[in-house]
């Protein structure tokens, strides 16, 4: 009988990802475009930036892995399911909390949203005891 593959998700539910400590600024800046090919930060940030909410981490994670990799939608849910059978990075290791003054919401659907560290926005949920915060990673040890 063939063992079931168990899934790691980079799902939170309710969860503030704040802005690393050592992010080298204090207010939301879009990635810079670098050349012809996209970042992964650039990726992250063109998903999410116009729709909050609309995807999980997950979703958001692997459509940018795939687009990298150039799979087509016809792979995509085996490949998902091979992508997820290993522990992945989630938005605690991303350019965007790290580097780019992004802070990452994840709704109670776990739906995620950007949201500049100098909004008001951020603040709030930062404000809010109903909502756990964990920090991104620091760049640097």
């Amino acid at each position: 009988m063939a063992k079931k593959s168990k899934i790691h998700s980079t799902n939170y539910a309710n969860v503030l990802i704040e802005v690393a400590e050592d992010c080298p600024i204090d207010f939301g800046q879009p990635p810079p475009e670098k050349g012809d090919k996209k970042t992964v930060a650039n990726h992250q940030f063109s998903m999410l930036h116009d729709k909050p909410y609309a995807y999980t981490s997950d979703d958001v994670l692997f459509t940018v892995f795939a687009r990298r990799k150039g799979f087509s939608e016809v792979d995509f849910v085996s490949e998902r399911a091979r992508f997820f059978s290993k522990g992945q990075p989630c938005f605690r290791a991303s350019p965007l909390t790290k580097r780019y003054g992004w802070g990452v919401h994840s709704n109670a659907d776990s739906k995620i949203a950007l949201y500049a560290v100098d909004s008001k926005e951020y603040q709030d949920l930062l404000a809010d005891p109903s909502v756990k915060k964990v920090k991104a990673m620091k760049s640097r040890r």
